[in-house]
């Protein structure tokens, strides 16, 4: 009897952790847990360590559910799958740094934007590019479906032979093997990977005649009521510190809060 209890109990606990459920106090957490989607190959903002997803966005969307008073789950569903899933409402929520872009409105309620980027382009040291206007017949590596390969397009053309759409956020290896010229891509992941990687000996240029400023949101399906919960709970991260705390973690550096509020609704 008493293995068999000791097995119950065992089997009982392990339920409870595989399905994420927690208790305290021996109650079980009345608050609803979200399913959150993110593509976890982009660091620092979402990556893989140790089996476990981690990043700025992945604490950014946690501190945004505690407020907002919910749990939280994240799965690594993938970059075209994310997108599915918040269409057809089998996730609650995306975030992946993903560019909030008039396109995208069509098919998706997104958050207010809770970061501000720019494209940027990676080359070699010895590369002789000086801006966005030199990569012109240049092959270009950007990530398929980002805007760093909207940007691209937008410059040297959408069917121009020479860009690579790489899957898998594989871009610089395209550079570092010479199958690319340059990688096009987000200004923040650039650096983290520039600085990471010193032997490879790469640098950045950064174009703002050529690059706009983004702005990333958290990607809700249409007419979510999430959103607006998002929102709230984003101008209170943002006015108690806890974003600028998350922000100095993952960059090392303060973020621009005048920028970033002047962005609320």
């Amino acid at each position: 009897m008493k293995k068999i209890i000791v097995i119950g109990l065992f089997f009982s606990i392990f339920t409870a952790l595989a399905t994420g459920c927690i208790f305290s106090n021996n109650q079980a957490s009345d608050k609803k847990t979200l399913k959150v989607v993110t593509y976890a190959k982009w660091n620092p903002f979402e990556y893989v360590d140790n089996g476990k997803v981690v990043g700025f966005d992945i604490d950014l969307i946690k501190a945004l559910a505690e407020d907002a008073g919910y749990d939280c789950n994240i799965q690594d569903a993938g970059w075209d799958p994310m997108f599915v899933q918040i269409k057809d409402k089998s996730a609650d929520a995306a975030i992946a740094g993903i560019t909030i872009t008039d396109d995208r409105k069509q098919t998706y309620d997104f958050s207010n934007p809770y970061f501000v980027s720019r494209q940027s382009i990676v080359v070699k040291n010895d590369s002789s590019i000086q801006n966005a206007n030199d990569l012109i017949g240049k092959v270009i590596a950007v990530q398929s479906g980002s805007t760093g390969q909207e940007a691209v397009e937008k410059l040297i053309g959408k069917n121009d032979e020479h860009i690579k759409k790489i899957k898998g956020g594989l871009t610089y290896i395209e550079l570092l093997h010479g199958t690319a010229t340059a990688v096009v891509g987000d200004d923040t992941a650039n650096k983290i990977f520039v600085q990471e990687n010193p032997n490879d000996q790469l640098k950045i240029i950064e174009d703002k005649e050529n690059f706009a400023p983004e702005y990333f949101g958290i990607m809700f399906s249409k007419g979510s009521t999430l959103n607006a919960k998002m929102n709230e709970s984003l101008k209170h991260i943002i006015d108690n510190g806890t974003y600028t705390e998350i922000y100095q973690k993952w960059f090392k550096t303060e973020p621009n809060l005048d920028e970033l509020k002047a962005l609320q609704k």
